[in-house]
């Protein structure tokens, strides 16, 4: 692939762009940008070719050079356009899919010149190489039946349980030099992984090309591109089409805060301070050493709403997780006094990177409904998750960096000293309906020294294990949709690496099997039963029934679904004491059963419990009628439901009255079952 003719010429005068489309662009609302900028492969009189088009206003001159005229600097020349849109165009003859590419950008200022990869490419080289390189899509997608019907998997009502991963480090072939798995790879190993786990979601950090491998993909330059390090543009696709074929919903993190220094990118693009802000105060990152998009620039909020769309658009994509968002809102983030400028009330909230939010949730769901944004948002700016009639920012949904935090404090601490924290785990019951909330275990609680979710729990082994699965177990209880960084599922030892793939060997051993097993058996429980999603941002969906025994260190709270029966219990003990005839009031009559207890021996407990569920006594507790005389494992979560069914109810009935003599539930139940049949085949002839 390259070019036909080398000795073409660029051709002038032939353009892509209306006039309606530089109005819009330079009004800074053309927000299909990538249908019009960059290269794209078109005909024009009889003749293939290739036509490309690059914003640069400050440019005394703009070429295009590429392997088809050695690299040539001069050799074709784009065309400024006479409307002051500062857009450059042309068109070369004989170019095809898959030419390597940059521009030559000579500034009006500073002598400066730089060869700078396209902002608009579908494609580039595999890095450390940095070109640009033509692509025209050629895909045909399968996923028609879930993007038809994806807003039930994307409703705030609906169970959300997202897989976070990194692409390049899930799995690693160890036999070809430790490699990464290649999409095409991925496509079936993950797809069979995702659904075997019972995940809903699977959320990718960046998979927008990168130069620097190290920074997970949050140093974005390739806006439009996805990495070329695993693939193909359409082999990303595959992977896409893949997981939808299959059920799962795909959320790709992006990043429209800040894009790094690389003389190949972004910045200086034209010898000024195009995209980024001139004023280090406002222009610079302290803390990540990149540029901060200047948002008040209307070409520039198009193009990063160009690019929101156009995974949405081209990728099929069902969410984005719109990274740093706190540092958009607050001129002053991570700065001391005299590092920023205020605005221009005097305040310290950054103005033009509020209204690009709202203008870019406002686009995408007027375009894409059925998609959801989402905001890593760590401070407690008030209407993240609320729409814009009601003065909220218009993310559908806000990680709850809070909780998170409170509660790996909290699971942090031995034992002994819970009681005197109990507060770290009621408090976000204040807050937890203020926002449309994803409990978040990400990939920023287990590197840079915090060590992974398994070594951050306190105790001997058996301990650390059990307090993970209540970890998660009380994650999946608690109101608010789910998220689990890769590893956490298998209680991965050691620090993640980008390096290197998750230590998979670990389940060899029963304890990593066990939370593996448990995480299965929480998303199944979690996408069965309504009251654990329905209302997961609205009061009605939970109750408490006891957050005060903190001498115990055990809460009790109810989630609650539409229908009556919909009413789970759940039961935290957060000490390794063994609690028996603990009494917890419930709201009904009956049988519940324990539909999941994570000190079942299966997931690596003690196996402590209450023989599959108890039947209500007549004895008034935390304002009820009826209660439970339980008894709650240690480290331990349970999960009950009353049961409806009659034979169950029965054979508990004969359970309850041998527990005395702790004779086995399931033993008794067998033999009870037995005994019925036997009941039911006297009279039969064989």
């Amino acid at each position: 692939m390259g070019m036909n003719s080398e000795k073409s010429e660029i051709i002038h005068g032939v353009s892509l762009l209306t006039e309606q489309d530089t109005h819009l662009f330079k009004e800074g609302t053309h927000y299909r940008l990538y249908e019009k900028l960059g290269s794209h492969v078109i005909t024009h009189e009889g003749q293939q070719g290739v036509y490309f088009s690059v914003w640069a206003p400050n440019a005394q001159a703009v070429s295009v050079l590429g392997d088809f005229n050695q690299w040539n600097k001069t050799a074709h020349p784009l065309s400024i356009r006479w409307d002051s849109s500062g857009l450059w165009e042309g068109f070369i003859p004989g170019l095809e899919r898959g030419t390597v590419y940059k521009y030559h950008v000579v500034s009006k200022y500073n002598n400066y010149r730089a060869d700078k990869a396209d902002p608009f490419a579908f494609h580039t080289e595999l890095p450390p190489k940095t070109a640009s390189v033509v692509w025209d899509f050629q895909y045909s997608w399968a996923d028609q039946e879930w993007m038809k019907n994806r807003h039930q998997a994307n409703s705030l009502k609906a169970p959300m349980a997202t897989y976070e991963m990194h692409f390049g480090s899930w799995r690693r072939v160890i036999e070809e030099g430790n490699r990464s798995l290649t999409y095409r790879e991925a496509a079936q190993q993950l797809v069979q992984y995702i659904t075997g786990m019972g995940f809903t979601h699977v959320e990718f950090l960046p998979m927008m090309e990168h130069p620097f491998y190290g920074s997970w993909g949050y140093q974005t330059l390739g806006y439009f591109a996805p990495t070329s390090r695993y693939g193909m543009p359409e082999d990303f696709m595959y992977l896409v089409d893949a997981l939808h074929q299959n059920g799962i919903g795909v959320i790709l993190d992006w990043v429209p805060s800040h894009f790094p220094s690389d003389i190949h990118g972004l910045v200086y693009f034209d010898g000024t301070h195009l995209y980024e802000h001139a004023d280090p105060k406002k222009g610079f990152h302290p803390d990540w050493k990149s540029y901060i998009f200047d948002h008040g620039r209307k070409e520039v909020g198009a193009f990063l709403i160009s690019s929101a769309l156009f995974w949405l658009d081209k990728y099929h994509i069902d969410g984005l997780r719109v990274d740093a968002v706190a540092s958009m809102l607050y001129l002053n983030y991570s700065r001391y006094d005299g590092e920023w400028v205020p605005n221009r009330y005097g305040g310290k909230e950054n103005i033009e990177a509020i209204e690009f939010l709202k203008e870019l949730n406002k686009t995408v769901y007027a375009c894409f409904p059925d998609v959801q944004m989402i905001a890593e948002e760590s401070t407690a700016w008030s209407g993240v998750s609320r729409p814009l009639y009601a003065g909220g920012l218009g993310f559908g949904m806000k990680w709850n960096m809070g909780w998170m935090h409170d509660v790996l404090v909290y699971f942090s601490k031995d034992p002994i000293y819970r009681k005197y924290h109990h507060n770290d785990l009621t408090f976000s019951f204040l807050y937890t309906f203020t926002e449309n909330f994803v409990l978040s275990f990400s990939h920023d609680e287990v590197v840079h020294g915090k060590g992974s979710l398994i070594n951050r729990m306190p105790g001997d082994d058996w301990q650390k294990f059990a307090n993970l699965r209540l970890l998660l177990g009380y994650m999946y209880a608690h109101p608010g949709k789910k998220l689990l960084f890769m590893g956490g599922e298998i209680a991965q030892r050691s620090e993640w690496s980008h390096e290197k793939s998750l230590d998979w060997h670990l389940l060899q051993y029963a304890s990593h099997q066990g939370v593996q097993k448990w995480t299965q058996d929480l998303n199944g429980l979690y996408k069965k039963e309504p009251s654990l999603f329905l209302h997961d941002f609205q009061t009605s969906g939970f109750q408490w029934i006891d957050g005060g025994d903190w001498q115990k260190s055990i809460i009790i709270f109810m989630r609650q679904g539409d229908l009556a029966d919909d009413k789970i219990v759940i039961i935290c003990n957060f000490t390794p004491e063994t609690r028996f005839g603990y009494r917890v009031g419930v709201p009904t009559q009956g049988l519940w059963k324990e539909l999941l207890n994570s000190d079942g021996k299966e997931y690596g407990g003690s196996g402590q419990g209450n023989f599959g569920g108890k039947k209500t006594e007549v004895v008034k507790s935390h304002g009820f009628a009826q209660s439970l005389s339980l008894t709650l494992p240690p480290l331990g979560i349970l999960f009950l439901k009353k049961e409806t069914d009659k034979f169950v109810s029965e054979a508990l009935d004969e359970e309850n009255a041998l527990e005395e003599n702790k004779v086995s539930y399931v033993y008794e139940v067998t033999n009870y079952t037995v005994r019925k049949q036997e009941k039911k085949d006297e009279g039969k002839n064989y």
